[in-house]
């Protein structure tokens, strides 16, 4: 759902006041724009100040907001530069960083903390919030929310590659809530001394967590730059996402989501009551066959066309371990069946066989909120064809349905395939 700009005031008594539209008579302590997103549902919920990048509340900042209340959270993301010129909203040629730069050389960090801190107040004014609060922020953003925990009351704080926080570590004594920051291998903007001198600062104090993406540069997290690293930035989302659920909620529960899931998948066969569990735009990817699909529209037809239809009917899954986090469930489990029907997303284009089958099968699920965003799952293919037999398992270093069994009995041999562990050789 995608969200709405209102307005903050900053009167002279230093209390903030939201509202839907710009319109009003002006207060001498000046209105500033907040775009503001919000969750599904009509129930109470955490807040989450998002601070901005120096190029503005631009259409990434924006996404940024609206993902996040996909995560359960009332989003208020205030436009910092009101001062300089209201709306500001630059993109990624060169002239927009040019003038990006010259925004953040007349930016007013000191008066900028007090806007922070109406936002603050005027997010726990909103009816729908739960109480607690937190601060997440990029780049300036980054260095803003690291200072919005040192003096503004926030019960959590994530800061992204922060430029300028090892000058403002006197302020660190300050912070009380949990803090996340989190730093680019190769940011040219926050040096390794930068960072060195961070980490030595919350050496001991365990609630102060500081993590490094090494091969990561400046602004890995933002997806619409050249500089975006797809991994540090989902392994960055899911610590940033650990933190705020642990401090302010809400906290799902994602075993019961995916279970209701795959029994949607497999027992009850429900196409749409299956992508009722999944976000707006999911997607799937059996990593073996590269199948799946991405997008609504795409996955529901590869679910009904292509999966649901598509599994023999005496499919099976066995549980063998299962870990959930704050994010993601990881599903260790056998997959069994009869390989009675063409498989499309398995076995695509092979006829069927007839024979049975036992595979080891791995599910990395994803969830925002409370709905899955994404599947990965992961399976040996090489087993699924010996126990089909369209693959000779002679002399090469694969195996059927043996492994499934050890999986279950690891008293069963191991090394048969390693002619070198025989007694006595090297």
């Amino acid at each position: 759902m995608a969200g709405r700009f209102v307005t903050v005031s900053l009167p002279d008594d230093g209390t903030a006041k939201a509202g839907k539209t710009a319109s009003g008579k002006r207060r001498r302590g000046g209105r500033f724009r907040t775009y503001v997103a919000m969750p599904e549902g009509r129930g109470p919920a955490p807040g989450l100040v998002l601070l901005q990048e120096i190029f503005g509340i631009n259409d990434h900042i924006r996404a940024l907001a609206d993902r996040y209340a996909e995560e359960g959270y009332i989003v208020y993301a205030p436009d910092l530069f009101w001062r300089i010129k209201p709306g500001i909203a630059l993109g990624n040629s060169e002239e927009d960083f040019r003038q990006a730069l010259d925004y953040y050389d007349r930016f007013d960090v000191e008066r900028s903390m007090g806007d922070i801190a109406a936002t603050v107040a005027a997010l726990r004014a909103n009816p729908r919030c739960a109480g607690k609060v937190g601060a997440i922020g990029f780049c300036l953003g980054g260095l803003l929310a690291y200072l919005t925990a040192a003096r503004v009351k926030v019960d959590a704080a994530v800061c992204y590659y922060g430029v300028g926080i090892e000058r403002r570590l006197g302020e660190a004594k300050t912070i009380k809530c949990p803090v996340a920051l989190h730093f680019a291998g190769e940011d040219r903007f926050v040096a390794p001394a930068a960072v060195a001198r961070i980490r030595k600062e919350f050496a001991k104090r365990p609630e102060i967590a500081v993590h490094d993406y090494p091969g990561a540069h400046h602004a890995f997290a933002n997806d619409t730059r050249p500089s975006y690293h797809k991994p540090s930035a989902w392994m960055a989302h899911s610590r940033s996402i650990a933190l705020l659920r642990r401090t302010l909620g809400p906290n799902y529960d994602l075993e019961k989501l995916w279970d209701q899931h795959t029994y949607q998948e497999f027992a009850a066969r429900d196409v749409p009551a299956t992508m009722a569990t999944m976000v707006a735009e999911p997607y799937v990817n059996h990593v073996p066959t590269m199948t799946g699909g991405v997008g609504g529209k795409d996955l529901a037809r590869f679910y009904g066309d292509h999966f649901i239809p598509r599994c023999p009917k005496d499919t099976k899954l066995v549980p063998v371990s299962r870990t959930v986090g704050a994010d993601r469930v990881v599903d260790e489990m056998l997959f069994c069946f009869t390989h009675d029907i063409e498989i499309d997303w398995m076995l695509p284009g092979v006829a069927p066989t007839g024979r049975y089958v036992e595979v080891p099968l791995v599910a990395i699920v994803n969830f925002r909120g409370p709905k899955l965003y994404h599947e990965h799952i992961y399976w040996d293919q090489a087993s699924v064809l010996v126990q089909i037999g369209v693959l000779d398992p002679t002399n090469l270093p694969v195996t059927g349905i043996e492994q499934a069994k050890k999986l279950l009995d690891e008293t069963r041999p191991s090394n048969k395939l390693m002619t070198r562990w025989r007694p006595g050789v090297r």
